[in-house]
């Protein structure tokens, strides 16, 4: 079984346009419609829980509404809270989750505000981790020269670009492994988490790397929004 944990509780500041960036509509449509869609439609996901403030629920439940998806309404099984972090979000999610997956199924985490991620790359994941790996992780290479500097001032070291690469969304993982991982790190250390793999990585999980897509960027500012339109 893989369920979708689908993000949708940034306040998105960095906008500046007064409501949280996956809730803008494009084309008469909300930023998270998209992601939402392809979610929902694909073969591979067999739940779906999303991550929402109470006072957008109603807007996503009319949302998955207008998509007229088939078997949308059996797929979602429901909202969990925003935590104080991304990290805490997540780990919501999963307590939610493991109300109706066992320790063993997958669980796959998505951000609303990546609306172009495919069906493909979702493919690509489930398929990474079914093969023997406790998560994937898809990636970019870095394009520029990669510096190393410790105090933002000078210039520490080089680093290897061909050994450094983007994190992407979507992560999927062994919802087992992946909730004692977040679990671990609690009450302080999770705080500091910026990526879903990094609680993966601290405990030891073996973690494949797949090819990403730079299609699937994120939204963050104006120029991100831009770009999507």
């Amino acid at each position: 079984m893989v369920t979708a944990l689908l993000l949708s509780g940034g306040i998105g500041t960095r906008m500046g346009m007064g409501i949280p960036k996956q809730y803008i509509e494009v084309k008469g449509k909300p930023v998270i419609a998209y992601c939402l869609r392809t979610l929902l439609c694909h073969e591979g996901i067999d739940a779906l829980q999303i991550v929402a403030d109470q006072m957008w629920r109603e807007t996503i439940l009319q949302c998955m509404a207008s998509l007229r998806v088939q078997g949308a309404e059996e797929k979602f099984r429901g909202f969990s809270e925003p935590g104080k972090t991304r990290q805490l979000s997540i780990l919501n999610g999963l307590e939610d989750i493991r109300k109706y997956a066992g320790d063993s199924d997958y669980v796959l985490i998505h951000d609303a505000a990546r609306p172009l991620v495919s069906a493909k790359q979702i493919s690509d994941c489930i398929e990474a981790v079914c093969s023997g790996h406790d998560g994937a992780l898809p990636v970019l290479p870095m394009k520029d020269t990669v510096y190393l500097s410790g105090d933002g001032k000078t210039v520490t070291s080089l680093l290897d670009r061909k050994k450094v690469y983007a994190g992407q969304a979507p992560e999927i993982f062994v919802l087992g492994k992946y909730y004692e991982a977040n679990r671990a790190l609690l009450p302080d250390r999770i705080l500091e988490i910026n990526g879903s793999t990094e609680p993966a990585i601290l405990a030891g999980m073996d973690i494949a790397v797949i090819p990403g897509d730079e299609g699937n960027f994120k939204i963050t500012t104006r120029a991100d929004l831009e770009r999507f339109l």
